[in-house]
């Protein structure tokens, strides 16, 4: 691999503008959730269409992600970032500006599509403006603003909701996306591109593969698992099939190079981030209920239960991020695994109406703990001997696999959560609440508290595989690289 070429001598400062965007979309994939009544009731929608905001803004946010990798590599990260940018803040004021459900659907899907273009640029960039001895601190910085977007989302989201209306959950964009746009114009650089040839059959194979999938996993407990359901995921595997094949024939550039997986730490970087965004996302959703429905919480005051576990991770992400460039990377990644996977059983356990809030609190510290160990380090880990040529490829392939990790975690636990409490409360309808948080009746608490302990679980089991699947990552200090891809330095002189 050629040595590396700084393109920026100020690359802390280009993070820094890099950070304005990727803090403003992981704070709106969490500030939305808080205000999902309030929009329900001015908006006269249900549940369903309720659900939709969400699984429009995931739809378009996973299926563009490889081509939007691959589109930075062509013509610049920096470009693909800002109009990324400006498409997502576009869209957010769309999104207040809504005064139908259908509208609002629709701005949402608009506002994936720019957290699409936008999320794969910020990991590249890190790639390209960071030696690879360095990268791990950096990317300590980018976990440290995902933890304090962790901790913005849900706050500022109650904090807006209560005090402006829900509007203000997406107006609040505007500002901050407009500063992100003039900080990247002064202080990202421009980067070297290379020419892809864009591989159109392998574009429409995964998008008709990764929609099928996503939309059925997503939507299938909507539709209680219906035979179709099950008809429009296997489509979806079948073509994604087709495309992995399709991608290994070479007969073209292809879309995901095949060859990025011969480098043994991206391979499994890429399981572990699959079972974080498993764990994570689908075990947020009996957490909440619990804490509201059982613990008769408010959403702000649930939101703050949270609070510990986000400073945590955004205190430490930066110190473990300077420690992974001195040791091995599975003594941090794996052991991070485990730790969150411990401290989900944990929770698990202490599930019941009479469990004090501080109890509530260990565990929830200890996943803070736990997340500094895991975010910042897998992505370092993964892209860290990429080739810079496909470094937009590379962060696009794994930031795929962390958000279909996050659809099938959310899918997954939900089912589980709906067995759960028939089994326990065989007969009572728990499905409705209106549009209110309201604490259930004292009679059942205890058995719906019991369910939702037992859902979490699951994300434990799959992260413990995670665990185990990274104690075989390679020491990146021993010197050793990634494959070169054949045909690269062909491609790279192109």
């Amino acid at each position: 691999m050629p040595a590396f070429k700084s393109v920026t001598d100020r690359p802390w400062a280009a993070l820094m503008a890099l950070c304005v965007g990727f803090f403003m979309i992981l704070v709106d994939m969490s500030i939305v959730a808080v205000a999902q009544p309030q929009i329900m009731q001015a908006l006269d929608a249900d549940v369903n269409q309720i659900v939709w905001v969400t699984s429009a803004y995931l739809l378009t946010y996973a299926v563009p992600l490889l081509i939007a990798g691959r589109l930075g590599d062509k013509i610049g990260p920096k470009k693909v970032y800002q109009a990324g940018l400006l498409i997502f803040t576009a869209a957010s004021v769309w999104c207040g500006l809504s005064d139908t459900i259908t509208a609002l659907i629709i701005a949402r899907g608009v506002q994936g599509l720019g957290a699409a273009l936008i999320t794969p640029q910020t990991m590249a960039l890190i790639t390209r403006i960071f030696p690879p001895e360095r990268r791990g601190a950096a990317m300590g910085v980018w976990g440290t603003v995902a933890g304090v977007a962790t901790l913005v989302g849900p706050l500022l989201g109650g904090i807006l909701t209560d005090s402006f209306g829900w509007e203000w959950i997406f107006f609040v964009n505007l500002p901050v996306g407009l500063v992100g746009l003039v900080l990247a114009a002064m202080l990202v650089p421009d980067v070297e591109t290379h020419d892809h040839r864009f591989d159109w059959v392998g574009v429409a194979l995964s998008a008709v593969g990764l929609s099928a999938l996503v939309f059925g996993i997503q939507e299938g407990e909507s539709y209680d698992w219906a035979g179709w359901i099950w008809g429009l995921i296997g489509v979806g595997v079948i073509v994604m099939g087709l495309f992995l094949v399709w991608e290994g024939k070479g007969k073209v550039e292809p879309l995901v190079p095949l060859s990025l997986f011969r480098d043994r730490n991206f391979s499994v970087s890429n399981l572990g981030i699959a079972s974080m965004g498993f764990a994570v996302s689908g075990s947020m959703i009996p957490i909440m209920f619990f804490l509201q429905l059982v613990g008769g919480m408010t959403p702000l005051r649930s939101a703050l239960v949270m609070v510990p576990m986000a400073v945590i991770t955004g205190v430490l992400a930066p110190i473990v991020g300077r420690i992974l460039d001195r040791v091995h990377p599975r003594s941090v990644v794996a052991l991070g695994l485990f730790g969150y996977a411990t401290a989900s059983v944990w929770a698990g356990f202490i599930f019941r109406p009479e469990t004090p809030v501080w109890h509530l609190l260990l565990p929830t510290m200890l996943m803070g703990v736990a997340s500094a160990a895991v975010w910042a380090p897998l992505a370092a880990t993964a892209t860290r001997n990429l080739p810079w040529h496909q470094a937009g490829a590379g962060a696009g392939v794994y930031n795929t696999t962390r958000v279909i990790g996050s659809v099938v975690g959310a899918a997954g636990i939900g089912a589980l959560m709906m067995s759960r409490l028939s089994a326990h409360l065989p007969g009572v309808d728990t499905s409705g609440h209106g549009g209110a948080v309201a604490q259930l009746p004292e009679a059942v608490r205890e058995p719906f508290a019991r369910a939702m302990g037992e859902s979490i679980y699951l994300g434990a089991a799959i992260l413990f595989i995670g665990a185990a699947a990274t104690l075989f990552l390679v020491d990146h200090r021993t010197g050793r690289t990634s494959v070169e891809p054949e045909g690269a330095q062909a491609d790279a002189t192109a």
